[in-house]
């Protein structure tokens, strides 16, 4: 069975858990390794299973605990080159065999996992997002993204499972305390996923034959998980899709595990 749980999800942190029999894989761990720790428990995991730690980009809210993790489990981290040079020494030091350089597009095999990553706009050294096929399934990490493009949609279509930004509601941005250049950097092509896209980014997956849906990296200020679900929820019915029957959708908050999804 596979198991799919957002353990944190927001701009103070993220750390994505995805099991298949004996093996188990992190996307990002961006808050501490006891918070992680403890997130796994209330899900009745724990490290023992945990064959590495994949990470999007730089960014703290993706890496801080990485280190931590890495030396306390002896767990390799997979980055690409760029990423590993942009991250330098803010996780501290990581034995040499533990650190594993990956290229984007390059698939490799943890178990019975295939691990790809693939180019996200956002800005960072070399930001990206994960395809993750076990089986005949085929599950997609998709957060940070400044704008959707084709070859962006391509990499998430024919998924069984998605998580997806949902970062922010564009009016609550343009009028909030948030100084002008933030704004700017946030609804830039390397920005981050408004709502309304996200919208119809889980609309046109769902038509392809998606059937379960996470909302992640919300913004605090700017976006209200009601919000962000009202938002999605309202996209489906316009393409007659039923939020609470076709599909699975549930927003991945910021400071508490989601639901552990069995795909």
């Amino acid at each position: 069975m596979i198991k799919v749980c957002s353990l944190f999800s927001g701009s103070s942190g993220n750390c994505i858990y995805i099991s298949y029999n004996d093996t188990a894989l992190l996307i990002d761990a961006g808050v501490s390794g006891r918070r992680i720790e403890k997130a796994l428990s209330d899900i009745g995991e724990s490290f023992d299973k945990i064959a590495g730690i994949f990470i999007t980009h730089e960014h703290s809210d993706h890496i801080s605990g990485a280190g931590v993790l890495s030396r306390r489990y002896q767990l390799p981290v997979y980055a690409n080159a760029p990423t590993w040079k942009a991250i330098g020494s803010s996780i501290g030091k990581i034995k040499s065999d533990k650190i594993c350089e990956i290229n984007p597009g390059e698939e490799i095999c943890i178990g019975d996992m295939g691990i790809n990553s693939f180019l996200i706009p956002h800005d960072a050294a070399c930001p990206v997002g994960y395809n993750i096929f076990i089986k005949d399934k085929k599950i997609s990490i998709a957060t940070d993204i400044g704008h959707m493009d084709a070859e962006l949609l391509s990499k998430l279509e024919n998924s069984d499972m998605v998580l997806l930004e949902s970062n922010h509601d564009t009016e609550m941005l343009k009028c909030g305390r948030y100084p002008w250049p933030l704004k700017q950097r946030i609804l830039g092509e390397k920005g981050h996923l408004c709502n309304d896209m996200a919208g119809k980014v889980v609309a046109h997956l769902a038509t392809k034959g998606t059937k379960q849906f996470l909302l992640g990296h919300l913004s605090q200020e700017n976006n209200f998980p009601e919000l962000a679900y009202e938002t999605v929820s309202n996209a489906l019915l316009e393409k007659q899709i039923n939020p609470l029957k076709d599909v699975y959708l549930e927003v991945a908050l910021r400071d508490r595990v989601s639901k552990v999804l069995c795909v």
